[in-house]
């Protein structure tokens, strides 16, 4: 059975930080990416960012670039997002996904996840 449980939201303020870790289990992890997805209050769901754990080519969404990474611990199954300089409209329920690149010529993009994780949510105050 897949299984994607995601750790470490919580309350931070505006330019603050956060981690979030996502520990996969119940898949072979170096052949799949992993990575995130969140959906704020009224909004639709969207692509956070997504790193493949077998050829390490990364996506992320315009609005995270530069603040935002992603990265892979294959020895731990574990995927982690750091969160620099959040800004209130980051807040937002996170789930962890099991997520597939497209990468382009110019660009890359996200398929539909395959496999959901619980969400954990982030609030960021201002």
């Amino acid at each position: 059975e897949v299984q994607l449980q995601a750790f470490g939201g919580g309350l931070v303020q505006a330019v603050g930080s956060l981690r979030l870790s996502c520990a996969a289990s119940g898949f072979t992890f170096e052949d799949y990416a992993v990575g995130w997805f969140r959906q704020a209050p009224g909004k639709d769901i969207e692509g956070v960012s997504c790193v493949s754990n077998t050829f390490g080519e990364t996506y992320y969404a315009d609005s995270v670039k530069g603040r935002f990474t992603i990265s892979s611990d294959n020895a731990k199954n574990t995927v982690y997002l750091q969160m620099n300089s959040l800004k209130p409209e980051d807040t937002a329920v996170y789930y962890c996904a099991r997520c597939q690149i497209i990468v382009l010529v110019s660009d890359t993009r996200l398929r539909p996840p395959d496999a959901w994780g619980q969400g954990t949510e982030v609030t960021v105050s201002s």
